[in-house]
């Protein structure tokens, strides 16, 4: 997996936590390991910007997902369901997250900023490869399939 992590945001942040979080997250949804992600991490003038520009809302958001290729038959995200042969590789697109916002989020949820950047940033690769909220079984799945990339992260995420 090609990973790339560029902060802008002025705050710092764990960039080999993000590129090991995304890794695992992608090998377990069978993407291919050719495939290629980039996480930008941007302050929350950026982020409004973005949300503004792209959603159509005002202020900073979480995180937002810009796919590069289009869901295309063959795994034009690079992610496989189950029995499918290794999908081609992909360029995935962008994950943008808004350290600023998460840390005030991951204080009302009582797990701190590191905790909801992973977590923002595995519901912005689910968003890349295709998975959506709109809809009560789609939140049902998207949330679900979240819930248990994070468990197993867990198990196997670097201490520091």
């Amino acid at each position: 997996m090609s990973i790339e992590v560029n902060n802008e945001s002025g705050v710092e942040v764990d960039e080999g936590l993000l590129v090991a979080l995304a890794g695992h997250v992608l090998e377990k949804m069978g993407v291919n390991p050719l495939a290629e992600l980039s996480i930008l991490v941007v302050d929350e003038a950026a982020m409004s910007d973005l949300h503004e520009r792209w959603m159509g809302e005002p202020g900073p958001t979480d995180v937002l997902a810009f796919p590069m290729d289009e869901l295309r038959p063959g795994g034009g995200t690079g992610a496989r369901q189950e029995g499918d042969a290794p999908a081609d590789p992909a360029l995935l697109g962008d994950v943008v997250l808004c350290p600023q916002v998460a840390a005030k989020q991951g204080a009302e949820a009582g797990h701190g900023t590191e905790a909801e950047l992973e977590l923002l940033c595995t519901h912005g690769i689910l968003h890349l490869l295709g998975y959506d909220h709109a809809e009560p079984e789609e939140h049902k799945e998207m949330f679900g399939l979240q819930g248990e990339l994070l468990e197993s992260w867990r198990e196997v995420r670097p201490q520091r």
